[in-house]
């Protein structure tokens, strides 16, 4: 049985005057957090839209767990098996956690239903909820953990997480890295896209590096430092870069 559970082949997406994708190929394991990383512009974004069903590429190919993988909307990739926290949070700002919880799901659920399996979800993954609080009474990372419960509730076997740090406190961060463990250990695999280096050695287990629309490298990251992911990501070398490096 094979360990892949998705693979990305000569995947190319174009707009006016930019080749926002070019030809990118790399797989992704199952049980792990894949981390995507890259500088502004580098293309990752682009990717991971297509991924979720808000693009489609020019050209190549995309399989989940070895069957050919088509979406045309988010709703369509969540059915797949696929979900994608952003890193803007799109949430009513009007609503409590339980109304925000309750318009995010695809499926037709009682509350009685929802209430089990968000007791279950916040058990197993370190993510409280106060189900009656208005979401404009939220921390940013309380914020994000509603997002991440309501694509949890989907049950999906990718989570995409698209810059999950850049709003949140170092507890967040902390609390943020426990629950995808937590995940990664249930089954589930993360796809962390990022462009901080110290997260990506911290908390992933294999690095896709993008530069200019290109793969540049897919590797595992136990032998990376900062230094090392820097000097491929930027595609030159930093003698005196800080191990605290962000781009």
């Amino acid at each position: 049985m094979s360990d892949t559970i998705l693979n990305i082949e000569n995947i190319t997406k174009s707009f006016p005057r930019v080749i926002a994708n070019k030809k990118v190929t790399f797989d992704i394991k199952k049980n792990a957090v894949h981390a995507i990383l890259g500088e502004n512009g580098a293309g990752k974004s682009t990717l991971v839209k297509i991924l979720y069903g808000l693009l489609e590429p020019d050209e190549g190919n995309i399989k989940l767990n070895n069957k050919d993988f088509k979406v045309n909307s988010p709703a369509e990739a969540r059915k797949q098996g696929i979900g994608m926290v952003f890193q803007h949070f799109s949430l009513f700002d009007s609503l409590s956690v339980k109304e925000n919880l309750i318009l995010g799901i695809d499926e037709k659920m009682s509350y009685s239903d929802l209430e089990n399996k968000l007791e279950n979800i916040s058990s197993r993954y370190n993510l409280p909820l106060d189900l009656d609080a208005p979401i404009t009474a939220l921390s940013a990372g309380e914020k994000q953990r509603v997002e991440i419960v309501r694509i949890l509730l989907q049950d999906p076997q990718i989570l995409i997480m698209d810059e999950p740090t850049s709003v949140l406190t170092p507890q967040e961060v902390e609390s943020l890295f426990v629950t995808l463990n937590a995940l990664v250990k249930e089954g589930r695999t993360i796809l962390y896209i990022t462009h901080k280096l110290e997260e990506v050695i911290s908390i992933c287990d294999t690095v896709t590096i993008m530069r200019s629309g290109e793969i540049i490298d897919t590797s595992s990251t136990a032998n990376q430092t900062a230094k090392t992911l820097a000097t491929k990501m930027l595609g030159q070398k930093l003698d005196d870069l800080k191990t605290n490096y962000d781009i």
